[in-house]
Parts: structure tokens; C-alpha cells; sequence
């Protein structure tokens, strides 16, 4: 099933770069894009102005889908996505204070995101500590710093001026092809790296999985095994923000969708990094080229996540579930 997910991302993305104001046929978008044949006015059209756009998207869901799966792993709670325990929402703080205050260029606010989002995850982890980490009390901590860090950038954003706000507002919206070359290209050379250090973490991670005492009885290394696990995935999501800004969503449905349609065996890391692709994609093309008038990508998956949240609240009230 993984390789059919490949497939359908893959398909997406081309077809991403097929529609617009000027058609181009898939096989002309393919030999342009992997530069199999020159042809000055489909790459124009195809290198320059599509492909940055399809690449981010298909990386950013991929990142965000690989987070979020080892984060609610990790913590053994549904809810435990970095875009709810406060990760996504440091970087945001981060990143508008740079746009507001300080003015800064894309760059900057890219460096600004993932910095927030490691500060944020450290201050996190240590409030949720006591002799060990709880997915339950990681939620509830990383909500409450989630409202504050939400509060900080409205007070940010009301006291700016309309430019600086109007840009900081569209910037949290979320919405791939904002980032230039220099931050996709450093998520993709964080995703070639990480996503190995991932694959070769998912034993540690299974065994983590079975509860603290269980892993120190099979001789794991609980602490640096967890640390290096939400490390990664705070990277990812932080590379991820950088590049697109929060799209909400996206690594709180990507796991469970892999997991229904792969298996929990068959289903792992590399499935639900091609889900949040999937849906990346399908919602830029959604935003972009379905309704009447261009949308952020963020506001597509807000609608297609804030249904599978309420029903999966109401899932875990009904059968009791927290971590």
C-alpha cells in the first residue's frame, strides 16, 4: 500500500503542475521536470513557475505527515499533533514577531519558524516532565502553551501596522509557494536526512510504544531514545512551518489515514509522510484551481481536519482514551 500511496503523490504532483492558466500535458511536465528534454517555453512555465510550488507542497505534507505519526506514536495520544501541543504555534509566534517587530526577509522568518519551534518543544518537554514523560500531560501542557504563544501573536498582530499585519495574517493562514528556493531546498535536505533517521528509530519506537517500564525492562535507552524521536519530528515540523507557515491539520489526520488504509504493521513512517503529500497537494489544487476564488492551502485542510477533530474527541470521550 505504501507504493501505491507513492503513486497517487506522484500523480498529484504532476497534475499540479499540469493545470492553470496554460494546460501542459503530463508527459511534457515529466521530461521537463526531470529535465529529460529542453523546451524554453514549458520550462518556463513548468521549471519556474509550477515546480517550486509542487515541490514544497509535496515535501512540506510529507514532513508533516511523518511528525505528526511519530509524535502521537511517541505519546500514545491521538491528539498529540504538533499543531495542538504548541509546536506549530512557537514557530508562528516566532515567525510574526520577526514579520512585525523586526521586519525581516524570508529567510529570516524561515529561521525564526524553526527556532520557535525548537524553543518551544524544549520549554514543553520540561513543564511535562515528572520522572518521565506522560502523553497525556504532554497534550494538556502543550495546549496551555499553544493558547499563550496564540495570544502573544494577537496581541502582535493588533498592534502592527496594516501592512505588517495583513502579512503576518496571510503568512499564519499557511499556504505552499510563499518560501523561496533557499528554505524548500533546505527541507528537502532535512527530509533526505531525517526521514533515514526515522526508519532507523521505528524499532526504539515500537518499544517505546509498549510503556516506560516495559522499555526498561527490554533494556532500552528510554530517555535518549524519546529525545531523539522529538527531535526529529520538531525538526520536520519546523522545516515545514518555515517553508509554508502552519497548515493546520495536516499532521493530525495524515497518521491515522495510513494506518487505516496500510495496516499498523504495513503502515509506518514512509506511508504517512506520502498521506500528508497526498493531502497537501489535493488541497493546493482544491485552493488554487476548484473554488471560484484563490485560497491558502491552510484554509482547504481546515476544512477537511476540523470534521475528523470533533469526531475524533468525540471517539476518544466515548471510549476513554487520553494517554
Amino acid at each position: 500500500m505504501t507504493v501505491a500511496l507513492a503513486m497517487v503523490a506522484f500523480v498529484l504532483f504532476v497534475l499540479t503542475m499540469m493545470v492553470g492558466s496554460f494546460y501542459v500535458p503530463a508527459w511534457d511536465v515529466i521530461t521537463s521536470a526531470f529535465h529529460l528534454r529542453d523546451e524554453p517555453s514549458v520550462d518556463f512555465i513548468v521549471r519556474d513557475l509550477r515546480l517550486p510550488t509542487a515541490s514544497a507542497a509535496l515535501a512540506v505534507g510529507f514532513a508533516l505527515g511523518v511528525s505528526g505519526l511519530l509524535f502521537q506514536k511517541l505519546l500514545g495520544n491521538p491528539l498529540a499533533s504538533p499543531d495542538f501541543v504548541g509546536v506549530s504555534s512557537g514557530a508562528s509566534m516566532f515567525a510574526v514577531t520577526a514579520i512585525v517587530i523586526f521586519g525581516a526577509s524570508s529567510s529570516m522568518i524561515s529561521a525564526s519558524a524553526l527556532t520557535g519551534a525548537v524553543v518551544t518543544s524544549f520549554v514543553i518537554y520540561l513543564l511535562a516532565w515528572r520522572d518521565g514523560i506522560s502523553g497525556y500531560r504532554f497534550v494538556l501542557i502543550g495546549i496551555a502553551v499553544s493558547q499563550f504563544m496564540l495570544s502573544i501573536i494577537g496581541y502582535i498582530v493588533a498592534r502592527a501596522e496594516l501592512y505588517e499585519a495583513r502579512q503576518a495574517m496571510t503568512w499564519l493562514v499557511g499556504t505552499v509557494g510563499q518560501a523561496g528556493p533557499t528554505e524548500l531546498r533546505t527541507l528537502l535536505v532535512a527530509l533526505l536526512v531525517l526521514v533515514p533517521a526515522a526508519l532507523l528509530l521505528q524499532r526504539p519506537l515500537r518499544v517505546l510504544e509498549l510503556g516506560d517500564d516495559t522499555a526498561h525492562a527490554l533494556g532500552a535507552r528510554v530517555e535518549i531514545s524519546r529525545l531523539a524521536l522529538i527531535a526529529v519530528s520538531i525538526v520536520l515540523i519546523g522545516f515545514a512551518t518555515a517553508v509554508a507557515g502552519p497548515i493546520m491539520f495536516v499532521a493530525l489526520i495524515a497518521g491515522p489515514i495510513a494506518q487505516r488504509i496500510a495496516g499498523h504493521s504495513g503502515g509506518g513512517i514512509m506511508a504517512a509522510g506520502f498521506v500528508g503529500s497526498i493531502i497537501v497537494l489535493g488541497a493546493d489544487l482544491v485552493a488554487q484551481h476548484v473554488v471560484p476564488v484563490a485560497l491558502p492551502t491552510g484554509v482547504v485542510t481546515g476544512i477537511i481536519g476540523a470534521p475528523y477533530l470533533i469526531w475524533l474527541l468525540a471517539t476518544v470521550n466515548r471510549e476513554g482514551r487520553g494517554g
